[in-house]
């Protein structure tokens, strides 16, 4: 009788399966392969280790880098931190960041050094990001390394600090969707243009609860740069992570990189393991979206969500044209953005451009702008950045920097009127001085188009590295393909060079310092300091004010704007809460309509919201400590973002998913100013006046934990041997993930080996 045969799983469910610590009561226990971290959602994470006595658990799978908040401009003067950066409290961030980094003694690529960069593109480019791998970052972005078949997801800051002290991480199992794109793409359509195509057909909570897998003869034929670009975006679409399969793309742009399994027994090893990291025939997928490649035309967003896309030959849509449930949205997006429904996209006019990013700040994008303003001028249009637009270029790291310089590219960029800057997030999120003003305009290749993203007031436009270059040299947006006519496909004779000849090993970091071990009379070090950093309220019944919201998608740059993230504390934050409702952007006075600037709901204690997937967007988890600092101790909505719901739970909060029927009810009682009481013991939200209470349910895991007041890292320590047991497997099964590139066995890694690239990406 022959074996039994295991069920056909997706890629998905093979890296999830070969990372389980344990499973049973609560979520499943994960081990992280590679953990990336920055300056912002990191000190209350090292913090709380400090307070707690522990050490990193795994330096070797932490590397660690400044991004999100340091300036771009020149570094030619740069001595220190402390005399570059001129705010204070980025300074302080990042200088925060390096005490961590010394005293934990990790791997750190600083301001000093031409390897630092932004983390979703360092990864990649050191051969860190492997396939098969779980990949963590206190950024919701992570996604990007998907591309590579690994699982990589973003996180909350006291998941980082669970990481850093346990390498692992409870999760619960995600569903699984597929977008399958087959054909073959159109001239001048690139893949930024898929994903935002895609978005645009599921929505920006499609994806929620979910694993994207991106497939299809369209997705095959992407280069990694490409296939990063969509992974990043899955985010948007409300997925949990986004990946692609690895194939011989995939192998062969990881040989040779610092951090990849060295070439022999090593690398044929693992890539035996990778080539296994595919669907099955006949796996199974709750969520499958079929598109056709040749339907997809350069694309960008016209309102203030990453699914408010339209076709470059569309034109501002009319609320008329959205469901019922969406006109109040789509009308105040319009507003905010200054559109006047039926108008032409191409008659647009922009006032910035802006070229960099996780999603679009690679060599690949670098050369796409370039060979723009090449085909522009062959064909007879604008070799200069257009009057009265400011467009600025950011290189993703300081290697891309250096490799784009080697091939000329910033002197094609500079000569055409460009701002040639030093690598970092910069306009993305607008956390350092590169901002939109209120009103401003901005053709731009990040990924969020939400308000105030890019400075208070500002308007965003996402769209491919092509189109910004297009909209820069034209002023307005203008369909790549238009202007450069027939030069269209040709490559503008750019010189390509190999990635290798930018590459450098990795030393390994100096040693930490011991940390104070917390000692308790007659408790192991162990569980006492499981117990220094325990302590959530708990929470049973709340009772008080409830405040009412009716807006979808409100996502977590609305509940607390970037400005905000630069503290390294956890409290303070809930005069910020819903800044960009709450107060002028001009004036910082606050808005006297705004709910909770209103008698009584001033004082409230629960949320309210009938429109769905609230908390939405980054994995910052400033929003729900801001919430917690208001005094706002539950959400009530349809849905939640993932990463806003897991840290809700991380900080003692609830966040409670109820149906819409339930939910008008509730608001009608808040809208009234009545007191609602949510009884967690017995789950149920009990209403004023003797109404019916509404039942509801939470996980059991869940609920236990919040009725305690237990927290994941004290949880999770008490199964150390099992966490231990793992690493041996792990040792054994995949032993280039052990130390890789720092100093394995005590000796430094060779420069690797030079590679040269052709493919280019749009």
């Amino acid at each position: 009788m022959p074996a039994p045969t295991s069920a056909p799983r997706t890629l998905y469910d093979k890296v999830f399966d070969d990372h389980v610590v344990r499973s049973g009561e609560g979520d499943t226990l994960i081990y992280i392969d590679r953990h990336l971290v920055h300056e912002v959602t990191s000190p209350q994470a090292f913090e709380g280790l400090r307070n707690a006595g522990r050490k990193v658990r795994r330096p070797d799978c932490t590397l660690v880098t400044v991004d999100h908040n340091i300036p771009t401009a020149s570094r030619k003067n740069f001595k220190d931190v402390s005399s570059f950066i001129v705010e204070a409290d980025s300074r302080q961030q990042v200088s925060a960041l390096e005490d961590n980094v010394k005293a934990f003694g990790l791997t750190y690529f600083g301001m000093s050094d031409k390897r630092q960069g932004i983390v979703h593109i360092i990864g990649p480019e050191q051969g860190f990001t492997l396939p098969g791998t779980t990949v963590c970052c206190g950024d919701s972005h992570t996604s990007t390394h998907g591309a590579f078949g690994a699982l990589a997801f973003g996180i909350g800051t006291s998941e980082v600090e669970h990481i850093l002290a346990t390498q692992t991480l409870p999760q619960a199992k995600s569903k699984n969707m597929r977008i399958n794109v087959e054909g073959k793409l159109a001239e001048g359509v690139s893949s930024k243009d898929i994903v935002l195509h895609a978005i645009g057909i599921i929505g920006t909570a499609g994806g929620t609860g979910c694993v994207i897998e991106f497939a299809g003869s369209a997705i095959r034929e992407l280069s990694m740069e490409a296939r990063m670009s969509i992974c990043n975006m899955s985010i948007e679409g409300g997925a949990r992570a986004g990946m692609i399969a690895p194939d011989d793309i995939t192998f062969e742009y990881l040989k040779g990189r610092p951090l990849s399994p060295r070439e022999g027994e090593e690398w044929e090893k693992a890539e035996a393991y990778w080539r296994t990291l595919k669907s099955d025939p006949g796996a199974k997928y709750d969520i499958e979206v079929e598109i056709k490649a040749e339907d997809i035309i350069p694309t960008l967003t016209w309102g203030t969500s990453p699914q408010d896309t339209v076709p470059i030959n569309g034109v501002v849509p009319d609320p008329k044209d959205f469901p019922e449930s969406r006109h109040k949205d789509v009308v105040r997006s319009l507003e905010y953005m200054g559109l006047t429904p039926g108008t032409p996209m191409s008659e647009v006019k922009i006032d910035k451009a802006f070229f960099g990013s996780c999603t679009n700040g690679r060599i690949e994008d670098m050369r796409s702008a370039a060979r723009v303003i090449i085909g522009s001028q062959k064909n007879g249009g604008p070799s200069k950045v257009a009057d009265g637009v400011y467009a600025m270029i950011v290189p993703g790291s300081g290697l891309v920097k250096q490799q784009a310089e080697a091939e000329g590219l910033d002197v094609i960029f500079k000569k055409a009127g460009f701002d040639w800057r030093e690598a970092g997030c910069s306009m993305c999120l607008g956390m350092n001085p590169d901002q939109l003003k209120p009103g401003e305009r901005c053709a731009s290749t990040s990924n969020r188009n939400f308000e105030g993203r890019q400075g208070a007031g500002g308007r965003t436009h996402l769209m491919s590295p092509a189109m910004v270059a297009a909209a820069a040299l034209t002023g307005k947006f203008t369909d790549v393909r238009t202007l450069m006519g027939t030069h269209l496909s040709e490559d503008g004779g750019l010189k390509i060079t190999a990635y290798g000849d930018y590459l450098e090993p990795v030393v390994a970091p100096a040693k930490p310092a011991e940390p104070t071990e917390v000692t308790e009379e007659g408790a192991s070090p162990v569980k006492a300091a499981a117990a220094a950093s325990a302590g959530l309220p708990k929470f049973n019944v709340l009772k008080g004010i409830c405040a009412p919201m009716w807006e979808s998608n409100i996502d977590t740059d609305k509940i607390i704007p970037k400005q905000f993230l630069k503290t390294i504390v956890r409290t303070g934050l809930g005069a910020a809460l819903f800044w960009p409702l709450r107060y002028d952007v001009r004036t910082n006075e606050p808005l006297p309509d705004f709910v909770l600037n209103k008698e009584p709901w001033k004082n409230s204690s629960l949320l309210v919201c009938t429109g769905n997937n609230f908390g939405c967007g980054s994995s910052r988890e400033h929003a729900p400590w801001a919430l917690n600092d208001f005094g706002i101790r539950c959400v009530m909505a349809p849905s939640f973002g993932d990463i806003f719901k897991t840290n809700c739970f991380k900080n003692g909060m609830l966040p409670l998913e109820l149906p819409q029927a339930d939910l008008e009810a509730i608001y009608e009682d808040a809208s009234a100013g009545l007191e609602i009481a949510v009884d967690l013991e017995n789950q149920v939200v009990v209403r004023p006046n003797g109404k019916p209470s509404i039942p509801f349910t939470v996980d059991p895991f869940r609920r236990h934990c919040l009725l305690n007041g237990l927290d994941d890292i004290g949880l999770t320590l008490q199964h150390r041997e099992e966490i231990e047991k793992f690493e041996e497997k792990r040792t054994t099964v995949w032993p280039w993930l052990d130390g890789v590139g720092y100093a394995k066995k005590g000796k430094i890694v060779a420069v690797p080996l030079k590679k040269k690239v052709n493919k280019t990406d749009w």
